[in-house]
């Protein structure tokens, strides 16, 4: 009986470790966005094609920003787990929603270095890149966000 729980016991602490230090660094990164995003309650972001008083534009541009982040692995065996049973994979929400934020906070940085206060017809396309080991449960997912950051005169 105690060789099987020496034999589990390493898998569970390894798993408990990258739950805890992967919730954890997940939250902060949340909580980083948070502020980030604050920075830039005043730009104006939609994914209207047109501009609304094109006269007044002075100058005009395509900025984008990409993101790629990665799960940890216990998120990855977790989803493992929910494919067996069918459903919703909730451990991967989360890191698309990092992922969609912080492309969007990088077009808006390079949107701000032009001195815009509005950013256009915005886009967002979206890449799963998953490693190529059988044995590897890491997923990391690629988010560009695109649009034309606008100046006014």
């Amino acid at each position: 009986m105690w060789d099987f729980w020496l034999q589990i016991m390493p898998v569970v602490v390894l798993l408990a470790l990258g739950y805890g230090v992967g919730r954890y660094r997940e939250r902060r990164h949340f909580a980083s966005l948070a502020v980030r995003e604050a920075e830039y309650g005043h730009v104006v972001v939609n994914n209207l094609k047109q501009v609304t008083h094109p006269e007044t534009v002075r100058h005009a541009a395509m900025v984008g920003g990409d993101a790629v982040i990665a799960t940890d692995y216990f998120k990855g065996f977790a989803a493992k787990l929910r494919n067996v049973v069918g459903g919703e994979v909730r451990a991967y929400e989360t890191l698309m929603a990092r992922a969609r934020r912080e492309a969007r906070l990088r077009m808006l940085e390079k949107a701000r270095a032009l001195g815009a206060s509005e950013i256009w017809n915005v886009r967002y396309e979206t890449s799963n890149i998953r490693s190529s080991g059988k044995r590897n449960a890491a997923v990391s997912v690629e988010v560009f966000a695109f649009g034309t950051a606008v100046v006014r005169a």
